[in-house]
């Protein structure tokens, strides 16, 4: 563990030192664990068992255990920790028993969504009903499901913040709606099962979570906030693809993990509550926001400069794509613990350590 992401995991704890008692003596089973959001659950659920002396077991599906433990061997290394290697479709129940499940399995990758649209579907569909499978048949006290907000569909552009109880929903025909649409299949089968299983005890909960910034982020992959990271590290430009005004909220991923350790262990069954921030920044906006950040790193050189491919068309609606968290906050007491300018800057530093200096030799 780096640093950086040790003193974020303090912190953590420090503000939750309640939270984790619901896990002591568990078996806590993390579908999508070695990707960005399980690695923060991993970072934040290890540091608590050792902090209180949990007694917690982890059992982690991945595809390929040993490239997990080269990325992140204080992780997969932990005595608490155990892997069980397959697909989310169709991996072997582990012979011992499971309390509580986090389905984090199938982030949104814009890549497989465009060239295998099919298999995204197919693995958000069948992976959940493989994992709800897996929570019944052990009568798991917990079970959490990460959803997403594309399961909204286009926010109206008078629709500031996206509540829990709008019901729009993407476009069936599109088929760049794989992932959007496979999530809102999922969903259905959670609340199916949440129903049917209530005699059983199965308390299963949904995070619809939006976007997110912080170590362990890739730079390289869709997301705006990491390919501006990646750009001020290289010491610019910073390239926007589009016109720079569409919104978007970022949390940062310490509050991530608390979030949703939150919602499984504290949030209703059968309730999703969106997981976000609600402080709205265009894509324009963003890119400043990062340039700035990296001028206070940096303070020998330049500030970015941002290149933006198109201008936008005056008049022309913004697209949003932000939450309203009043659920999260009113009932589960979840806010951000971390400004969008501070996230930034923590992703920044945690990614120099790994990428050359601007100006040094490579």
């Amino acid at each position: 563990m780096t640093t950086l992401i040790a003193a974020d995991i303090a912190r953590l704890l420090a503000r939750t030192p309640s939270l984790w008692e619901p896990l002591r003596g568990a078996s806590l089973f993390i579908s999508g664990g070695t990707g960005f959001f399980g690695t923060w659950l991993l970072e934040a659920v290890l540091a608590a068992n050792r902090a209180q002396s949990l007694d917690c077991r982890v059992l982690l599906l991945s595809r390929d255990p040993d490239r997990f433990t080269a990325k992140a061997p204080h992780l997969a290394r932990d005595p608490a920790v155990s892997f069980i290697e397959g697909d989310v479709r169709s991996f072997r129940f582990p012979d011992t028993p499971v309390t509580h499940v986090i389905h984090a399995a199938t982030e949104a990758s814009a890549s497989l969504n465009a060239s295998d649209p099919q298999t995204m579907f197919d693995t958000c569909v069948d992976g959940t009903r493989r994992m709800l499978l897996l929570a019944q048949q052990n009568r798991c006290q917990r079970f959490l499901f990460t959803s997403s907000g594309a399961v909204y569909g286009r926010q109206p552009p008078d629709l500031s913040h996206t509540p829990e109880d709008f019901y729009g929903g993407p476009n069936p025909l599109d088929i760049r709606n794989a992932y959007a649409e496979g999530k809102r299949a999922a969903e259905l089968l959670c609340a199916v099962a949440a129903r049917s299983s209530s005699e059983a005890g199965l308390h299963l909960s949904i995070a619809r979570c939006f976007a997110f910034v912080g170590p362990h982020l890739p730079l390289d992959a869709h997301f705006a906030i990491g390919n501006f990271i990646r750009d001020s590290i290289a010491g610019g430009p910073i390239r926007i693809g589009g016109d720079g005004t569409p919104l978007r909220s970022y949390l940062y991923a310490a509050d991530l993990a608390e979030w949703l350790f939150t919602i499984l262990l504290h949030g209703e069954t059968g309730r999703a509550y969106n997981v976000g921030s609600e402080e709205a920044v265009s894509i324009r906006q963003l890119a400043d926001r990062v340039a700035d950040v990296a001028a206070r790193v940096w303070a020998d050189r330049s500030r970015p400069e941002i290149v933006m491919a198109q201008q936008p068309l005056p008049g022309q609606p913004s697209e949003r794509y932000v939450p309203d968290c009043r659920r999260a906050r009113e009932e589960l007491g979840l806010v951000p613990a971390t400004s969008l300018d501070e996230s930034i800057r923590l992703t920044m530093l945690a990614h120099l350590k790994e990428q050359p200096t601007p100006g040094s030799p490579q």
